[in-house]
């Protein structure tokens, strides 16, 4: 195996020189993992096996002689695909909903047509007309637009989570994320940066911070509050000790950095790439510095060592630059630069002291490198001769920091009722120190390993799961294994990934959310979401998206269905009541076609309440119509129903005109339901509360009903058509008051439910 080289199997190692190999796309490592021939026992977690390469990864450094030890559906990769496959697609609870639904209003519906259709034949009626009356009611009472506005609705939010980079694969996902009560995130790229950032610097006693977003140009160094700048070409006759450090990581790197805009992009290693920054910040002319200093020899990082040395000239001055792993580096060192640029003695207790600001700093989640240097007079030689007598100048403590707004996204999920868990592949203290930074992990909750996994069974891990914020060195049937405990307690779970590892987990989940950018195309093809920024916020909004689609959902849902109810409630009670019928079969129709279609979708696209992140997610296992609305529903259906009723015998009673009396019906029927359109817009609030004017697809929906309505009573030609007459003022006023009879019961019990809200005592307040 040589660099670029991509592993066709397992194998285990035998020989290697600098072996590096990139297993992000397995075990969700952000960095590339440097291999050996040590040997490991049996139960060493995926992510620990330095022994090993596996099928998939990529060979990024070094060179390495390995013996193949499986092949096929028996590599790793080949058992992410077997965990793929054993996982099959589940209904979304909204289809699962909305399928229920549809059975129990087909059965009702159809029965009461029939008895209405059957009754009205019994009573004498004829029988053409009632089976035209009884299909004509069936086709009204059954909410045939109910799937084609939810087609419509999700279509549309998907527009809307499209121009917010996410992507939806299927079409049902837009509104799962809605019920969403876990979002299991993977750390690398989505909660952070997937830019390697020196953040601190430890040298001579004090600590440094680097200040600045990732690779974007700019920022600085401070100590204390205090903006520090070092010379743009260090001196190594009579540098400090901070410009030593700086020089150091810009001479010992083999990255570059190049201009792109306004940030820097980096041509090589991350890591260097993340020295290179951090010392253009403190001020060093990176190009400058390397001009001067040219190199004479490099010794590479070999993982023996875990140190990389190289040998440059400027003039006559010959020096010697090295950073690595601070117990290797230490251990070459003799010597220390104090704060005033003094060469010192490094005694075991000064030793003592650097490894444990070392701790410190890999505690935080830290990868930290030790730099020193040595001026010479001689020739280059081998490792031994040049890593020798070194003099420390500090500590470079290195993270993936995390993405701005993502604090701000978590603590939006939180007072949403819904819990964010991270899980990676990477060390437990980089989690931990992420997981703190983004508010994931709170006191007194630590993180859980892919060792402590294998140590429980899924019982236990189905009792302990809802506690557990972290997990880390998790391999992708730990990730399977976490997705199917949290499903078990009855979570809706949106599971974020990018690797093929996470590919059997995204699968598993309600919705799988892959990434667009570092995203492999295994996981977005087991996705129903891609990211194209690959930004946890982007989840967030997708989230609230979605919650209110449903919302909406519910919105046209209840008009639909109320409406449906004050139509079968007219000819029902007709019927019964032996009285004529107070619509044609072409008169029901019309109603379908003037007042449901355009309402009904302009209510699917109401904008969302301001407050509907700041509440808990919904029961998935809720209907539709649960918490009260269909109450609501057969409370205006009743109204509706009886009004146009009443106006119907109160028209008929006057003017004795059969075909009078049904158009003043239609009328009534109609305008009460384009008035009910409004009040659809809110369970709690009142059109005026809601903002009559915030929903201008709304506004122009009930205009055009409304002239499609006058058309139908006004137009000859129609009127001809549709058995309809011109209606008078008279008859107009009739028809208005009777529509609003529904508004203002509807007001006056809100007035009388707040005023008797008011008038408990605070005492008796929750």
């Amino acid at each position: 195996m040589e660099a670029g080289d991509r592993v066709p199997a397992d194998a285990r190692i035998l020989e290697t020189v600098s072996l590096e190999v990139d297993e992000s796309a397995l075990t969700g490592e952000s960095v590339p993992v440097t291999k050996s021939t040590e040997n490991l026992p049996p139960s060493t977690a995926l992510a620990e096996r330095r022994n090993m390469v596996f099928q998939g990864t990529v060979v990024t450094r070094g060179r390495g002689v390995a013996v193949v030890v499986a092949t096929g559906s028996a590599t790793e990769m080949g058992g992410i695909a077997d965990l793929i496959s054993s996982e099959g697609n589940e209904s979304t609870p909204l289809q699962q909903r909305l399928e229920h639904m549809g059975r129990v209003l087909l059965v009702v519906c159809l029965a009461i047509s029939g008895f209405v259709g059957l009754a009205g034949f019994l009573r004498g009626e004829d029988p053409y007309n009632m089976l035209l009356t009884a299909v004509s009611l069936a086709v009204a009472a059954i909410p045939e637009g109910l799937p084609a506005v939810v087609t419509i609705v999700l279509a549309l939010g998907v527009q809307k989570m499209l121009r917010k980079n996410a992507v939806i694969r299927r079409l049902p996902a837009v509104e799962t994320l809605g019920c969403a009560t876990v979002i299991c995130s993977d750390k690398t790229g989505t909660l952070t940066r997937n830019e390697m950032t020196v953040r601190a610097i430890w040298s001579a006693g004090r600590d440094y911070q680097v200040e600045g977003e990732g690779l974007k140009r700019g920022g600085h160094i401070t100590c204390q509050d205090q903006r520090v700048r070092v010379k743009d070409v260090p001196d190594p006759s009579g540098f400090c000790p901070l410009e030593a450090t700086l020089l150091t990581a810009t001479l010992c790197n083999n990255a570059q950095l190049e201009a792109k805009g306004d940030s820097w992009r980096v041509n090589g290693d991350p890591t260097e790439g993340a020295l290179l920054v951090a010392a253009a910040r403190g001020g060093v002319d990176i190009n400058a510095v390397t001009r001067k200093w040219e190199r004479v020899a490099e010794i590479p990082f070999e993982s023996e060592r875990r140190m990389m040395t190289v040998d440059c000239q400027a003039g006559t001055v010959r020096a010697v630059f090295s950073k690595g792993a601070p117990e290797n580096l230490l251990q070459v060192c003799t010597a220390w630069l104090d704060e005033g640029g003094n060469i010192k003695y490094l005694s075991e207790l000064e030793k003592k002291r650097i490894l444990k600001v070392n701790e410190t700093l890999a505690g935080k989640g830290m990868r930290v490198l030790a730099t020193g240097f040595r001026i010479f007079n001689g020739q280059s030689g081998n490792p031994g001769e040049l890593e020798r007598d070194l003099v420390f100048t500090g500590l470079m403590g290195i993270i993936d920091p995390p993405r701005e707004e993502v604090p701000r996204a978590v603590k939006t999920c939180q007072n949403a009722g819904i819990k964010v868990v991270m899980i990676t592949g990477d060390h437990a203290l980089t989690a931990s120190a992420v997981a703190r930074e983004t508010g994931i992990l709170s006191e007194g909750k630590s993180v859980v390993t892919g060792e402590d996994l294998e140590s429980i069974d899924d019982d236990r891990l189905e009792q302990g799961v809802e506690g557990i914020p972290v997990y880390a060195r998790v391999s992708p049937a730990h990730k399977l294994r976490i997705v199917r405990a949290l499903k078990k307690r009855g979570h809706v779970v949106a599971m974020t990934g990018d690797g093929v590892n996470d590919a059997p987990a995204l699968k598993a989940a309600d919705i799988g959310v892959a990434m667009g950018i570092s995203g492999t195309e295994v996981s977005k093809e087991a996705s129903a979401m891609v990211l194209a920024d690959d930004n946890f916020a982007t989840i967030v909004s997708a989230v609230s998206e979605g919650r209110g689609i449903y919302e909406n959902i519910r919105k046209f849902a209840r008009y639909l269905l109320g409406c449906n109810a004050g139509e079968i409630l007219v000819m029902l009670v007709a019927t019964l009541a032996g009285l004529p019928l107070p619509l044609l079969p072409i008169h029901i129709l019309l109603v379908n076609l003037v007042t449901d279609g355009l309402p009904a979708i302009a209510l699917g696209v109401d904008p969302p309440d301001p407050d509907l992140m700041s509440r808990p997610p919904r029961n998935p296992k809720e209907g539709v119509f649960s918490r009260g609305l269909w109450k609501k529903i057969i409370n205006r259906g009743t109204i509706i129903g009886l009004s146009t009723l009443v106006a119907f015998l109160e028209s008929l009673n006057q003017t004795q005109d059969i075909e009078r009396a049904r158009s003043v019906a239609l009328a009534v029927l109609s305008l009460a339901q384009l008035l009910y359109a409004f009040e659809c817009r809110s369970e709690e609030k009142g059109p005026f509360e809601a903002g009559i004017t915030r929903n201008r697809a709304l506004l122009w929906a009930v205009g055009t009903s409304f002239a499609a309505l006058v058309a139908t009573l006004h137009l000859p030609i129609l009127q001809v058509l549709l058995h309809t007459v011109p209606l008078s003022m008279s008859d107009w006023g009739l028809a208005v008051a009777a529509a609003c009879i529904g508004p203002v019961w509807s007001g006056l019990a809100r007035f009388i439910r707040s005023d008797a809200a008011r008038a408990v005592r605070p005492d008796q307040r929750d």
